[in-house]
């Protein structure tokens, strides 16, 4: 799997968030990703796997998220 400029964030029950990369790097090294708002944050690796990170201090992570590439629209 290659980086991609685009994904959409799966949280399951139909909940999906598009982001973008973002001129960041996560702890792993990765791209950080972003919603337009600047809420939802996540790094992605190469390999599609997703560690979401805190954009404010009292946030409640969600544990299991997929990532799929998407094309800009």
């Amino acid at each position: 799997m290659r980086i991609h400029d685009h994904y959409e964030l799966d949280f399951g029950r139909e909940d999906v968030v598009l982001v973008h990369r973002t001129d960041r790097s996560g702890a792993g090294g990765h791209p950080v990703y972003s919603d337009d708002t600047g809420i939802v944050l996540a790094e992605i690796s190469d390999q599609g796997e997703v560690r979401m990170l805190a954009s404010g201090g009292s946030q409640d992570l969600p544990g299991r998220v997929r990532a799929r590439p998407v094309q800009p629209h």
